[in-house]
């Protein structure tokens, strides 16, 4: 029996994994978050304990919400969710237009201060 000759119902549930939905379906056809690039390193960090299901709104970012009462980074939460990155970057833009979450991109490596700063700092600590 191929996948045409089932009913379609049997087509979107998986025995071991229960239904199948799609990742394209959870971000309504959307590649690209409205808003940030959410770096794989980045932490994200929830602002509200809970949030409440909304318009819009998956399963999936209620529980980015609550994974996120502690900072995880944008790869964590895709390994945890276990979906494509793209898609919790998609997600994550979701949530950061509602104020739901905060993210915390990292330093670019040309941000950091010079070693003259830090050995001035070390050597005035040594003075004290």
């Amino acid at each position: 029996m191929t996948a045409q000759d089932e009913p379609m119902e049997d087509q979107w549930v998986d025995d071991r994994a229960g239904p199948v939905v799609r990742p394209y379906a959870m971000t309504r056809g959307r590649t690209q978050p409205k808003r940030g690039t959410f770096d794989r390193i980045a932490l994200v960090t929830a602002t509200v304990m809970t949030a409440m299901p909304d318009v819009g709104m998956e399963p999936e970012h209620l529980a980015i919400v609550r994974m996120c009462q502690r900072p995880l980074s944008v790869a964590e939460l895709a390994a945890h969710l276990d979906l494509p990155l793209g898609t919790v970057r998609v997600m994550l833009g979701d949530l950061l237009d509602r104020r739901l979450v905060q993210v915390r991109e990292p330093h670019p490596a040309g941000t950091r201060p010079d070693t003259d700063i830090i050995e001035a700092a070390i050597n005035g600590l040594r003075a004290l």
